[in-house]
């Protein structure tokens, strides 16, 4: 095979100088380059190897930026992004200070919409499609790509539904790969696959497609008789077509989605067909790389790996290597629902992802995939509470933000047991700021009825969820980080931790640090360092946001001059908005210093990057705590 098509290409207007048969060649380019740098820089990988032929056919097709292609999720279009004038920038997609893993209009004007969170397209592209009928942009079109598993989200058929109503010039493109992460889940599933399989239907559908095509090339009566055609025999389609077309949109498909050139011959007869449509196509994640085809969940984001061999990259290391917060949480759960019967664990398609899959695999009858849903996973979780089982509902800390009015209504406004685990809680790292999980602290910490925890490593994470599935505990919060804790030796026996209490870790006179959560270990390190340069720090885990533990704040508030709070989200509401406002109920007259994540959103980079640039890693932490007590050690000397 000849090379050198992508190296000519760097925006979309030099992929239309291609013959359309050259497509395929310059997809496998892509797809080679992908492949190439994501297993030396890693990100996201499948997704965007599944969509190459449909990325290619797009840009070919449609007229970028003017016309408007939305990613949903958006860990699919790394090859939007090579195709976009940022090829040669693609080595540092997700690096610190370098590209976005998704697409970011302030990065280029070819990324429509800012996106990282699933089944939000329709609805944004229907919102474009409807503002160009406004500015009389007739010509413009307005695509939605969006994959099976983000259609399974509530706002996906919002939006479809206000879609059917409104005549605009809408094409969503539904990327049919039964996965998210994890294999899809649920009816849609089910009914997506009764299509892809029903060879009667397929030939009848492909049969009236080129029927209609024919006739709507031979002018305006016979567009007429195509279109009449067309509702008379929607009566004998086979009920799998009902669906869309019951919402007000002419299906097409489904169609092979690795076909570049048939997919931009559809593309291109689409453009003339208007109001909204819907054309599915079938893809396969990890397309072109084999372990990625036959294992997509790992694939999905498979860290730095061998493009010659398929080998995953580890770390070696001579160290014991502490678990993942996440694998606590899903070996935990499954000793907990040995000793308690009423224990159910719930995710919005995050099996994996959260270790919930453990469980999963060990208890399947009491574990539950509700799909890319997290409003329907708390509102189902209240409601298994509210019939005498403990759910156990893991949400990512962003995507709970998707949820917060259910938490309010539905759980904790009838004080139901219901236990949210907030993985991902804090700075995640190269996600960047649509997955950053800062603020849940401080929005959880408004709602009445709620207990909102986070512990400082695995065991009091253990004691944490012990201590939530017994009794009367009401609703109960615990949040963690990304990644692996601190304690090799995890796996003590549980204990019970009294709610709305904290722990004194070090004895300290100059000043006080207050922290919650896995943070806390960066102050344990300061404390050590500052400990030899004879500045001596109280430090104390707080444990609980709320109910906060009032005894420890009267013995800092009598007791020091000065007070640091340190906390892994937003310094707006959390951790120390709650100590200023105790100081002041009380009447302590102390300086409180904030550390944490400051009231703006903070893009991409590994965690230690962001720690440093938010002021929180242990450097900053000794620099703070070093220029706060220096003037106090200076007044007493004199």
């Amino acid at each position: 095979m000849s090379i050198g098509l992508l190296d000519k290409i760097l925006f979309p207007k030099d992929l239309k100088k291609l013959d359309l048969n050259q497509l395929p060649q310059l997809s496998e380019e892509l797809r080679q380059f992908i492949i190439d740098v994501v297993s030396s820089n890693p990100g996201h990988f499948g997704a965007s190897l599944g969509v190459v032929e449909l990325t290619v056919a797009l840009h070919y097709i449609f007229d970028t930026p003017k016309d408007k292609i939305i990613w949903d999720v958006g860990h699919q279009a790394y090859g939007h992004k090579i195709l976009t004038g940022r090829k040669n920038e693609f080595h540092t997609n997700r690096k610190y200070k370098g590209l976005s893993g998704f697409p970011n209009p302030s990065e280029s004007e070819y990324d429509s919409f800012g996106v990282g969170h699933s089944s939000t397209s329709i609805s944004a592209a229907l919102g474009m499609a409807r503002a160009a009928k406004f500015k009389n942009e007739e010509d413009k079109q307005v695509v939605a790509v969006i994959g099976d598993g983000s259609m399974t989200g509530g706002l996906a058929f919002e939006g479809l539904n206000n879609a059917g109503i409104e005549n605009t010039n809408l094409l969503v493109i539904l990327n049919d790969n039964n996965m998210a992460i994890d294999p899809n889940v649920g009816a849609l599933k089910e009914y997506l696959l009764d299509i892809t399989t029903s060879k009667t239907y397929n030939k009848f559908k492909t049969d009236v497609w080129n029927m209609l095509g024919y006739l709507n090339k031979l002018g305006r009566n016979y567009q007429k008789l195509a279109q009449q055609i067309e509702n008379a025999i929607k009566s004998f389609l086979l009920k799998q077509s009902n669906l869309f077309e019951s919402l007000n949109f002419r299906y097409f498909g489904p169609i092979d989605g690795h076909d570049v050139v048939y997919l931009a011959k559809i593309l291109k007869d689409l453009k003339d067909i208007k109001g909204p449509k819907l054309l599915h196509v079938i893809t396969q994640k990890g397309k072109g790389f084999k372990q990625a085809e036959i294992n997509q969940t790992t694939w999905h984001a498979p860290g730095k790996f061998d493009k010659h061999t398929g080998e995953i990259l580890k770390i070696k290391s001579d160290k014991l290597i502490p678990p993942k917060y996440q694998d606590v949480f899903g070996h935990t759960i499954v000793e907990l629902a040995k000793q308690n019967n009423k224990v159910v664990g719930i995710t919005p398609a995050m099996p994996t992802g959260c270790s919930l899959n453990i469980m999963m695999k060990e208890m399947p009858e009491r574990t539950f995939d509700v799909g890319i849903a997290e409003q329907h996973a708390v509102t189902f979780s209240a409601g298994l509470a509210i019939e005498g089982m403990l759910p156990f509902c893991n949400i990512y800390s962003s995507f709970m933000q998707r949820a917060y009015d259910q938490v309010i209504h539905d759980v904790a406004l009838q004080n139901l047991n219901v236990v949210f685990c907030l993985d991902r809680g804090g700075l995640v790292g190269e996600d960047g700021a649509t997955h950053h999980g800062v603020y849940d602290l401080a929005y959880f910490r408004s709602i009445p009825n709620i207990i909102v925890s986070a512990p400082i490593n695995e065991e009091e994470l253990r004691n944490l969820m012990y201590t939530a599935q017994l009794p009367n505990k009401g609703v109960f919060s615990i949040r963690y980080p990304r990644g692996r804790g601190v304690m090799p030796q995890w796996e003590t026996p549980f204990k019970e931790i009294e709610i709305g209490k904290g722990e004194k870790i070090r004895e300290g006179k100059d000043i006080a640090v207050l922290s919650i959560g896995h943070i806390g270990n960066f102050v344990i390190e300061a404390t050590k360092e500052l400990a030899k340069k004879r500045i001596d720090v109280a430090h104390y885990n707080m444990r609980f946001v709320k109910p906060i533990d009032e005894n420890i704040l009267h013995e800092v508030g009598k007791n020091f001059k000065t007070i640091v709070t340190i906390e892994d989200g937003t310094i707006v509401g959390g951790l120390g908005s709650a100590v200023l406002e105790f100081m002041n109920d009380h009447g302590y007259m102390v300086k409180v210093k904030r550390l944490g994540v400051p009231d703006k959103f903070i893009e991409h980079g590994t965690p230690q990057e962001l720690y440093k640039e938010c002021g929180f890693d242990t450097n900053g932490i000794i620099e703070c705590i070093k220029n706060l007590v220096k003037p106090n050690l200076l007044s007493n000397v004199g």
